[in-house]
């Protein structure tokens, strides 16, 4: 049942990006690509510190991050090539078809990323399997492409 919960979640977050890259798109075709994406940190910057140092939401301690792994840190600079990568496809492709290419291209990351046990993260060995799953899901970006 716990699984089905994980799962539940992660569906919530996927309708989430497709709402948000509609939403940011929008925000750059009016102020510019590159303008939406600061604007839109600064927006969760807001919210997330309000969390925090506000509500005190937070389980974790601030005073750790030292000691995080130097390569962590790449996600925020990760986050602003994506936020950029949505805002910028969804209106030359449509949501459909950017969303179905970025979900293809984290499945095929995540797959390394699980097989490599990249990370810190525990290996978890390549199926041939995924690999099928991962050319549907390229077929699916191209017959849902329709420009």
């Amino acid at each position: 049942m716990e699984g089905i919960i994980f799962i539940i979640i992660a569906a919530i977050s996927g309708l989430a990006m497709a709402i948000q890259g509609s939403l940011n798109s929008g925000l750059g075709k009016v102020i510019g690509d590159l303008e939406a994406t600061f604007v839109v940190h600064v927006i969760a910057t807001m919210l997330v510190s309000l969390l925090l140092f506000i509500f005190s939401l937070g389980k974790g301690d601030l005073s750790q991050l030292s000691e995080a792994p130097w390569y962590t840190y790449l996600g925020g600079i990760l986050n602003v090539i994506i936020l950029y990568g949505v805002i910028y496809s969804i209106p030359n492709l449509g949501v459909a078809n950017a969303t179905t290419a970025i979900i293809t291209g984290q499945v095929l990351t995540a797959i390394l990323v699980d097989h490599f046990g990249l990370f810190g993260l525990e290996k978890i060995h390549f199926q041939w399997t995924q690999l099928v799953g991962v050319l549907f899901l390229a077929i699916g970006v191209k017959l849902l492409y329709v420009k």
